[in-house]
């Protein structure tokens, strides 16, 4: 099974985290669709991100908050996109 490597934009944290590529690129795609009208909380991404998964693909995933973690990390690392550099709670828009 193929799987993608998972980092994380913290300084000094350099672990990675392998998760299936269908995983990553269902939750990876829900997030892009989420963010598509722009920018979102991250408190109200778990629901944005399950608003664009069908029922199958949500009850495969497991933990959806997990995976929405790990692959909004590994999607910050590699510039997709970005938080906003605003006071206040986390915002997060497509790069």
């Amino acid at each position: 099974m193929e799987k993608v490597a998972c980092r994380t934009p913290a300084k000094g944290r350099d672990g990675v985290t392998n998760i299936p590529a269908w995983k990553f690129d269902a939750v990876r795609g829900a997030i892009l669709e989420a963010l598509a009208d722009g920018p979102v909380f991250y408190k109200d991404l778990n629901d944005a991100v399950a608003e664009q998964l069908d029922s199958e693909t949500l009850e495969g995933l497991g933990k959806l908050g997990w995976h929405v973690v790990t692959v909004k990390l590994e999607m910050e690392v590699r510039g997709e996109i970005a938080r906003l550099d605003v006071k206040g709670p986390q915002q997060i828009k497509a790069v």
